[in-house]
């Protein structure tokens, strides 16, 4: 159940609901996740300052279970992430930055319960 939170200061009008698709079905197959499990937010307008520069930027996070857990599975979804993000929103790569945080099932809840007994 991988949560994938976009953080930006670009204009709400860039994010339409099939670019929240895109993103959702590349985070999936990146991340190797069925797509029905996935979350997806995106935060637009927001004031950043990335780089000691406010222009146009990006904050991915990736939070995951057993998928965000090394570096070379990070430098891996890094790469198709930021190819993803470059592509998509027109952004050069220094003004994108990605954080991974590994997630254990008993840290995420479902169904009145959590991940570890589902």
């Amino acid at each position: 159940m991988p949560f994938i939170d976009l953080e930006t200061s670009l204009p709400a009008s860039t994010f339409s609901e099939d670019f929240l698709k895109k993103l959702c079905s590349t985070t999936a197959a990146v991340l190797g996740k069925p797509e029905d499990r996935m979350n997806v937010v995106v935060k637009p307008d927001l004031p950043m300052l990335i780089a000691g520069s406010c222009s146009p930027a990006v904050s991915l996070l990736v939070s995951a279970i057993s998928v965000t857990d090394t570096a070379d599975k990070n430098k891996e979804h890094s790469a198709k992430l930021f190819q993803f993000l470059t592509q998509e929103l027109g952004l050069s790569q220094d003004r994108i930055v990605i954080r991974f945080y590994p997630l254990e099932p008993w840290q995420v809840g479902k169904k009145s319960t959590v991940m570890s007994f589902l």
